[in-house]
């Protein structure tokens, strides 16, 4: 006999394995091997033994455009110490994507995830979403949207905290 309630439960589970969130603690995929590529003839960034602040963006996304001058003072500010911060775009055409970094004078590495291979892989919730990834490639911090000083404080703080373990 036919039950819906473990038909729904069973479906809630599938969905649940299929669309497995990346988590605090969860290594992080690997850029390179997920099909992301530089914007605007840049580089891929060195990411191994680094602390990274992935952070996923659209040129459409109005806290994204908020969002990059905070990250532009981030890597002024950390680079030195060795903070690598890649910003990478889920547009579908690159042409957007550069024009909007380009615009915006983005000092860090802009990336683009040509065949949304990343952004499904780590399940990002939100535009812009950042991940705070530690040298041993597993996420220190996760921050969903961007909230100007209050966003910019937490990161900021986690940051140090993360390059003090190097």
């Amino acid at each position: 006999m036919w039950q819906p309630n473990r038909f729904i439960v069973a479906a809630a589970l599938l969905a649940a394995c299929l669309r497995a969130e990346i988590k605090v603690g969860d290594v992080f995929p690997e850029m390179g091997g997920a099909g992301v590529v530089p914007l605007a003839g840049g580089a891929m960034p060195k990411t191994a033994g680094a602390v990274v602040l992935v952070d996923f963006w659209a040129s459409w996304c109005a806290p994204c455009k908020a969002s990059f001058p905070a990250m532009a003072k981030l890597h002024a500010d950390f680079s030195r110490r060795g903070l690598v911060i890649a910003a990478v775009s889920v547009d579908e055409k690159a042409a957007p994507a550069e024009a909007f970094a380009r615009k915006l004078a983005a000092p860090f590495a802009t990336l683009l995830d040509r065949d949304k291979k990343l952004v499904s892989a780590v399940a990002v919730p939100a535009m812009p979403t950042s991940y705070l990834i530690g040298t041993d490639g597993r996420v220190k911090a996760i921050y969903q949207g961007f909230h100007g000083d209050e966003t910019d404080r937490v990161v900021r703080r986690d940051v140090e905290a993360a390059l003090a373990q190097r």
